[in-house]
């Protein structure tokens, strides 16, 4: 057999979609490993690269071949083989020749269900040169890219037109053909810096790159970017604090990066700091600066994709666009700030909210009546509540929220600010939106905290109501990371509110004309689906959550409490006793339902030790249970332990005598209640 060598693949294109480069590289590699896995081709490691205009990878000591194989091909059963002369039979003939054979290369075949004629064929392994490049066009083709695109005569399709193929299994070029271009040993470095061809090798290819001034390996070339605007921010005596999303497109529009520093006049500082550093992220990929309390300063970071011979003219055309971008953000906030943010309620409208659910003018009318009805519940300011929700929607209309659609709520908040109004009202605007993400920090202000969870929970229930619920994975207006954000604030928060009646509040506002009559129910489950997701990314066990869910509290902070004292309930030594003894109970009162005449015990009928002392334990724990929190109150239930075990033990329930055996079922049925103020554990599983 063929030593084992190592295998190069490049494919070479134009410049790829940033965003999604990382993600293609990964899918690629994916892939191949995938099929070079299925076609049994053994190698030692792998590794992959993405530049902008290219993707690759290198197979270290691949398997030349595929193993020889023998493959048995069954015939006909040795019964119906032979004709009573000794001849083949026509089954037998058509075996022969369906393999081009001869009787004498056919042995017999032994098993459970008689004996067989078969022959066996021996399969040389492919070859690399028979593999890989059906099996790399398959994973080409396969990348997760919406569209694809046609070049030239508009035979091909692919992300985006491709130049070269390189195809090296060690020294040798595998003769394929994708995309109408055929394999070679050669490849292109820099656009500019080296356009010509370059041989490479397997073995050489990263270091043969980065002298053509191409830094293939994805991963070193965004540590080289950071590094290198840590080092040019601490020139400026500043930091940068920038998304990692930012970085990555960056490294997905560079091959050879360069880091440079420009500046802007300090008179656009006076423009919202948001304003600015998206305009220079979006617009340019320019990382801003900021000094160590988080205020702007007048630089920025730009990575260039060559070396220039004059830096500083790369230097002066990038800040001449910035100047121009910079200038755009400071006419907005200067048109913006001669008109009053409530000017624009009125006009709000005439913008579509959702078709079925009116405009904006008619949610932000609901939100002022939402926002007051839960500033009630919390005793928090009415006024400011309510303010803040009338002006929570006006920054849509302004000139830098049309621009920069990002900043809605955050310029709003300026705008506020400079009208004069309450400085809970304009952070509120703000924290409408928060959390807008996962992780994301919440609402601040108490008019902040009400606003975002009116904002969130009128759309919810909107939605549903017009029955554009999501299914599967499709979610695209966000609602349950709107749920999730709801059910955050008031946890992280400790909100006492109950959701049900929020929603029903939420409803109301929309004067039942909405034409899903289950919108309450629908929406209720949905939070609790996004609870059960919450609770199991806190750590919870799904049967510790199910046997709260089973009380079907609705309000989300005595759920948690209810599932902090389950939790804890579970390090007793009685706990899983007990979750047994409650099944038992459960299982007698289900099945017996109909005999259970009288939720009150009649003394006069408990004969039994036993039933006397479990029956004395309940009422002394019904009287104490009031007085505890959740915790404490399975903690003392747990001492019930040994009666109830006493009790099955030496207690018959189901007697002859109706009279008791009511009186006894009654028993159960007030033990079990007792439990259920908390949760029922009868649904806990073992460890």
């Amino acid at each position: 057999m063929t030593a084992k060598q190592n295998f190069l693949f490049e494919i070479l294109t134009e410049e790829l979609p940033p965003k999604a480069l990382i993600h293609l590289e990964n899918a690629f590699i994916n892939k191949v490993i995938e099929g070079i896995k299925q076609v049994e081709l053994g190698f030692s490691h792998y590794q992959s690269f993405a530049t902008p205009r290219r993707l690759a990878f290198i197979i270290t000591e691949l398997d030349y071949a595929q193993s020889d194989r023998e493959i048995e091909k069954r015939g006909p059963a040795l019964s119906a083989a032979y004709d009573p002369q000794g001849q083949p039979t026509k089954a037998t003939l058509g075996f022969l020749n369906a393999y081009d054979i001869t009787l004498d290369q056919v042995q017999t075949l032994k098993t459970d269900k008689g004996e067989w004629l078969y022959y066996k064929i021996k399969q040389s392994g492919k070859t690399v040169h028979d593999l890989l490049p059906e099996l790399i066009h398959k994973a080409l083709m396969q990348l997760p890219v919406p569209k694809m695109m046609k070049w030239g005569m508009g035979k091909y399709d692919f992300i985006r037109p491709v130049h070269n193929i390189v195809m090296l299994y060690g020294q040798t070029v595998i003769k394929a053909e994708l995309f109408g271009i055929k394999a070679t040993h050669q490849t292109y470095g820099h656009r500019f810096h080296h356009p010509q061809a370059l041989a490479v090798t397997p073995e050489n290819y990263v270091e043969q790159l980065r002298q053509a001034y191409v830094i293939a390996n994805y991963q070193e070339r965004s540590a080289l970017i950071a590094k290198q605007i840590s080092k040019a921010a601490e020139s400026k005596k500043a930091q940068a604090n920038y998304k990692p999303a930012l970085l990555e497109e960056v490294t997905s529009l560079v091959e050879w990066p360069v880091v440079l520093i420009g500046s802007f006049e300090p008179r656009f500082l006076e423009v919202p700091k948001e304003a600015l550093i998206l305009s220079m992220e979006s617009n340019q990929r320019y990382f801003p600066l900021t000094d160590k309390q988080d205020h702007l300063l007048p630089f920025f970071v730009l990575i260039s994709n060559i070396e220039s011979k004059n830096p500083e003219q790369v230097i002066a055309g990038n800040e001449k666009v910035t100047r121009a971008r910079l200038s755009d953000a400071e006419f907005f906030f200067n048109a913006d700030k001669k008109v009053k943010l409530a000017s624009h309620i009125e006009s709000l409208g005439n913008i579509i909210f959702q078709k079925e659910l009116g405009t904006l003018l008619n949610k932000s009318n609901r939100l002022i009546h939402l926002s007051g009805a839960l500033a009630k519940l919390l005793d928090y300011d009415l006024s400011t509540c309510q303010r803040a929700a009338e002006l929570s929607k006006a920054d849509l209309l302004t000139a830098m929220v049309g621009e920069f659609p990002e900043l809605q709520g955050i310029m709003g908040r300026y705008y506020a600010v400079h009208d004069g109004e309450l400085l809970e009202v304009a952070l509120a605007i703000d924290e409408q939106y928060q959390p807008r993400f996962a992780k994301d920090k919440l609402p601040t202000s108490r008019a902040g905290q009400v606003l975002a969870i009116a904002d969130k929970l009128d759309t919810l229930v909107g939605i549903f109501g017009i029955n554009k619920i999501p299914s599967g994975e499709k979610d695209p207006l966000g609602l349950r990371r709107a749920t999730l954000g709801i059910l955050r604030i008031i946890l992280e928060k400790q909100l006492p509110l109950d959701l049900k009646e929020l929603i029903s509040l939420a409803y109301k506002g929309y004067q039942n004309k909405l034409p899903n009559l289950e919108t309450e129910s629908q929406v209720l489950d949905f939070f609790q689906e996004r609870l059960k997701f919450w609770a199991r990314s806190e750590g919870f066990r799904a049967d510790v959550f199910e046997a709260v869910a089973a009380r079907q509290v609705t309000s989300p902070l005595d759920f948690i409490h209810r599932l902090d004292a389950v939790n804890e309930f579970l390090k007793l030594p009685e706990a899983l006793h007990l979750a047994t003894a409650n099944k038992r109970v459960h299982n007698i009162l289900s099945k017996h339902e109909q005999e259970i005449v009288r939720d009150q015990l009649d003394s006069s009928l408990l004969k039994d030790p036993a039933e006397i002392a479990l029956a004395h334990k309940i009422k002394q724990k019904s009287e104490q249970l009031s007085q505890l929190n959740y915790q404490q109150a399975l903690k003392n239930l747990a001492e019930l332990n040994a009666p109830i075990d006493q009790f099955f033990t030496e207690v018959m329930v189901m007697v002859e005598d109706k009279k008791i055996r009511a009186n006894r079922l009654a028993l159960l049925k007030q033990l079990r209640q007792l439990f259920l103020q908390v949760a029922d554990i009868s649904l806990l599983q073992g460890q």
